[in-house]
């Protein structure tokens, strides 16, 4: 779904960069970078989405061909921190969601002083495909060393 729709914005209204997965590589990250400090974008979302393939890709660890093992292979801490719950599949998601959102600040310093300085939000959020609805996803929480 694009997120044009989701969000009843019309084209060249949003800066989307997509990636299965939510992967943000460096390019996907320069990507938001430039959207930020050249375009003025006040405000990045990380939206996953209900049955996402790649994070399903990951959860079920079968072999996966070409560079998409490497999306896999992102996903993997995600999946990990999953293990236990009932639902994997949407708890991974969620996990991934927050990682991602989490990774572009800690990555980024031009993103990390943009939120310091108050320019720039980042969140996550998930899309619901059966219900139409975005829901933010609470960001991971710092380790009690850094609270």
């Amino acid at each position: 779904m694009p997120p044009e729709i989701l969000f009843d914005q019309g084209i060249g209204d949003l800066f989307v960069v997509r990636a299965a997965g939510n992967i943000a590589d460096t390019v996907a990250l320069g990507s938001l970078e430039y959207g930020h400090a050249v375009l003025g974008s006040p405000l990045v979302v990380v939206l996953g989405h209900e049955y996402c393939g790649a994070v399903d890709a990951a959860v079920k660890g079968h072999d996966v061909p070409g560079h998409i093992a490497e999306v896999v292979r992102q996903i993997k801490p995600a999946v990990e921190k999953s293990k236990g719950e009932i639902d994997m599949l949407n708890a991974a998601i969620d996990y991934n969601v927050r990682d991602v959102t989490a990774g572009l600040t800690e990555r980024s310093p031009l993103l990390r002083d943009a939120v310091a300085a108050g320019k720039l939000k980042v969140v996550g959020a998930r899309y619901d495909m059966d219900s139409g609805e975005v829901t933010l996803v609470a960001p991971r929480r710092a380790p009690a060393s850094q609270q």
